[in-house]
């Protein structure tokens, strides 16, 4: 997958120092991945869900959300945020 943008998990990792580690080991994933579908990203990540356009990873056990839109087709996944599980329920990301 082309993931855009690494930009964004740096961010999120300077604020958050215990998710760098994580969202290191998620983008080397997810970089490495073909994902055809859903049922493809699930079978590496079972928890992934999708909500509207969005898949909605959980990272570092639940305390952090990553938002993405992949376009499958393209092989390209967008990052559209990572929040703290607060930030994701109190619907910041929406």
């Amino acid at each position: 997958m082309h993931v855009i943008s690494r930009k964004a998990l740096r961010d999120f990792a300077a604020t958050h120092a215990d998710a760098a580690t994580p969202l290191d080991s998620w983008y080397r994933i997810a970089k490495q991945a073909s994902w055809g579908s859903l049922v493809d990203v699930r079978a590496v990540y079972p928890s992934a869900d999708l909500v509207g356009a969005f898949v909605v990873f959980n990272i570092k056990g639940n305390a952090y959300r990553l938002i993405a839109r992949i376009d499958f087709r393209s092989k390209t996944l967008f990052i559209r945020g990572i929040y703290t599980h607060a930030d994701y329920d109190r619907g910041k990301w929406k």
